[in-house]
C-alpha cells in the first residue's frame, strides 16, 4: 500500500484511495486542467493510522449506541474522538513518508517550505447519489512539514465532526467504512475566488452559473460573502446576466503571520465587479472542458492568480434528480435582503435563519 499519492497517479476512480476531492484533483490534472500540484495522504493510511494505533477500536465503542439527536451527547462524542486522533502519535513509517511527498512537492515548484492548502477527502464524498462535501474540514496557508503532519492530524479527525456522524447515521452509512485521505496542494493566492456550476444546479438549465468574490474562496463557499453572480448562456455564448453584490468581507493571507484571516473589504472595491470578461472568458471554457470530460454536470470551485484561472475542486452536480417545481409567491410586499447567492440546493425548507 502507498501512504501517498500525486495527483498523476490518480484518476476519478479512485476514490477509495483518495476520496472524491483527491481523485477528481488527479482526473483534472492529467486532463490537462490548470491545477495546482499536490499529492494525497491515502484513504489506506488512514485506517493504517487507527488500527496500528489501537484507535479505532475506542472509537467504535464510543460511536456504539450514540444517540445522533441528542445534541449533546453528539457533541461530546465528537470532541472525544476528535481529540483521541489529534493526541495519538503517527507510526514512524506513516510519517516518513509524509515528510518525504512534502519535500518533493517543495522540490518541483523549487520553494521551500511550499505553502499549501490542506483538504479533507472522504471516501464516501462527492458520490453522485450522496452529498458529503463540507463536512469535513480544510485549513489553508500552511508552511513547514510540522504544521503540515498537524493539520492532516486534524482532518483525519474532523471525519467525526458532529455534522458528519450525524449525516453518516441518519443516511446508514457506516462508520467504520466511511475512511478519509488528506490532500496536501500548493496553495493559490487568490486575488479573487468563487465557485462554478457547469449547469443551473436548480433546474438543469444549459447556464453556467458562477459566483466571485475578492481573496480566498472561502468566503463564498462558507456563504460568509454576498459574491457577485454570473448566469452565462451555454447555447448562444453569452452573458446572460451579472449582479454586483456589495461584498464587505473577504479572506486573504496575513503578510506578517502567514495565517488565513478574514478582514474587511476596501471601501471602493465592496461594490466593484469582480470577474472581468477576460476571467469570464477563461472560467466558461474550463467549464465546458471539465463537463465534457466527465460527460456529467460539475460543480466546480476555483481560483485567480495572477490573471491566470486554477480549478480547486470538481465534483458531480448531486441535485438534479430532485429538482422541485415552487410556485412564486403572491405576497409582493418588499423585504429587507440579508443575503445572496445561487440557489445550489433545489427544495423547501422553513424555519429560523442562522
Amino acid at each position: 500500500m502507498n501512504y501517498v499519492e500525486f495527483f498523476k497517479q490518480l484518476g476519478k476512480d479512485d476514490i477509495p484511495i483518495a476520496g472524491g476531492k483527491g481523485a477528481n484533483l488527479g482526473e483534472l490534472t492529467n486532463a490537462g486542467i490548470p491545477v495546482p500540484p499536490g499529492f494525497v495522504v491515502t484513504a489506506g493510511t488512514y485506517r493504517e493510522f487507527i488500527t496500528k494505533t489501537g484507535i479505532d477500536e475506542k472509537i467504535n465503542e464510543m460511536l456504539n449506541g450514540l444517540d445522533i439527536n441528542n445534541t449533546n451527547e453528539l457533541q461530546k462524542v465528537s470532541d472525544q474522538i476528535k481529540d483521541l486522533i489529534i493526541t495519538t502519535s503517527i507510526p514512524d513509517g506513516i510519517q516518513r513518508m509524509i515528510i518525504e511527498a512534502y519535500n518533493k512537492l517543495c522540490l518541483d515548484v523549487d520553494i521551500e517550505d511550499v505553502v499549501v492548502a490542506i483538504r479533507s477527502s472522504a471516501t464516501a464524498e462527492d458520490l453522485p447519489d450522496a452529498s458529503f462535501a463540507g463536512q469535513q474540514d480544510t485549513y489553508l496557508n500552511i508552511s513547514g512539514i510540522d504544521d503540515v503532519i498537524e493539520n492532516v492530524r486534524k482532518c483525519w479527525a474532523s471525519l467525526f465532526e458532529a455534522r458528519a456522524i450525524f449525516y453518516r447515521a441518519e443516511n446508514d452509512f457506516d462508520h467504520s467504512q466511511v475512511l478519509i485521505a488528506v490532500v496536501v496542494q500548493q496553495m493559490v493566492n487568490s486575488e479573487k475566488a468563487g465557485v462554478m456550476f457547469t449547469v443551473d444546479p436548480s433546474t438543469g438549465a444549459e447556464e453556467m452559473l458562477i459566483e466571485g468574490a475578492w481573496g480566498l474562496g472561502e468566503g463564498v463557499v462558507s456563504g460568509t460573502v454576498t459574491p457577485d453572480t454570473c448566469r452565462y448562456d451555454k447555447v448562444n455564448d453569452e452573458v446572460k446576466s451579472y449582479r454586483i453584490n456589495t461584498k464587505k468581507t473577504m479572506f486573504t493571507k496575513d503578510p506578517e503571520t502567514g495565517k488565513t484571516v478574514q478582514i474587511d473589504v476596501p471601501e471602493e472595491k465592496r461594490d466593484e465587479r469582480v470577474l472581468s470578461e477576460e476571467d469570464l472568458k477563461q472560467l466558461t471554457q474550463l467549464g465546458r472542458r471539465i463537463q465534457k470530460h466527465y460527460q456529467a454536470p460539475m460543480d466546480t470551485e476555483w481560483g485567480i492568480e495572477n490573471g491566470k484561472v486554477y480549478m480547486l475542486q470538481a465534483r458531480p452536480i448531486t441535485t438534479l434528480d430532485n429538482i422541485v417545481e415552487v410556485e412564486e409567491s403572491s405576497d409582493d410586499e418588499e423585504r429587507v435582503i440579508l443575503t445572496r447567492g445561487l440557489g445550489a440546493s433545489p427544495g423547501l425548507v422553513s424555519g429560523t435563519v442562522k
